[in-house]
């Protein structure tokens, strides 16, 4: 038995659920009530919390969820916050409830962030924080445009039936945006139609995949023709993919 589950918090945040026959562990916990109220709703045992990175929001409800009981595994990256117990690295293999995660490192957003990477016999997931969104990407706040853009390459080679977990529901705002870099993407017309209906009716756009972000996520998309042709119209940009990146996240960033 595999569930994954969202638990809202704050105003768009997704706390993430997995839950096996060994456990569940929660994924990004940046609130303690939600995922509280959960557990207690579901009778579920918390065993393992992984940690992205050390944004409040990611990290918020860590130390009242470990008042109720200390005896949580709490894995995450070296940065500053006190109650991570396992410290990993990029390349690092940990196995928690029954299940093992690659750690992948993705500096950008934050210097710290790292992602968690699960095989699952060919039905492959990922957590990845605030670094790849449905349609988008993270601001880069602490690393270089080109560390994200490196982040991002990594991601970006994982299978393409990759289910992604990412921690905020920007899907409609980002796929708007990407409408304006690529407008005669028609793979992003029908997703961004379909992920606007699903927002009406106040439903859940993710997990999204590997190979939907292919398609219509332009951060993912800097070496495209389309892409370029349309960065180049704007900002008179032309040189590496990088170079691309970093345009089409300043867009983002003023859009």
């Amino acid at each position: 038995m595999l569930k994954i589950k969202p638990i809202k918090a704050y105003t768009d945040n997704y706390i993430w659920i997995v839950t096996t026959n060994e456990g569940s562990l929660v994924i990004d916990p940046g609130e303690y009530k939600p995922v509280s109220d959960y557990l207690k709703k579901e009778d579920v045992y918390l065993d393992s919390i992984l940690i992205t990175h050390h944004h409040f929001d990611h990290t918020g409800g860590l130390a009242d969820l470990l008042k109720e009981n200390k005896d949580i595994k709490v894995i995450g990256p070296k940065n500053h916050i006190n109650e991570i117990k396992t410290r990993v690295n990029g390349g690092d293999v940990i196995e928690v409830i029954g299940l093992k995660f690659l750690v992948i490192s993705v500096p950008g957003h934050t210097l710290d962030h790292i992602a968690f990477y699960c095989e699952n016999n060919g039905s492959p997931f990922l957590f990845c924080g605030d670094t790849l969104f449905a349609g988008g990407c993270g601001r880069i706040f602490e690393g270089t445009f080109n560390q994200m853009y490196e982040s991002l390459l990594k991601l970006k080679k994982l299978p393409t039936n990759t289910k992604i977990y990412c921690a905020h529901e920007y899907t409609e705002q980002n796929l708007n945006f990407a409408s304006y870099v690529e407008p005669s993407n028609a793979d992003l017309v029908d997703r961004l139609k379909r992920v606007k209906e699903q927002r009406q009716q106040n439903q859940i756009t993710l997990p999204s995949s590997i190979g939907e972000e292919l398609k219509t996520n332009p951060f993912l998309r800097c070496d495209n023709k389309n892409i370029r042709e349309s960065i180049f119209n704007k900002y008179n940009v032309q040189g590496s993919d990088t170079d691309i990146f970093e345009a089409v996240r300043n867009w983002k960033d003023t859009f």
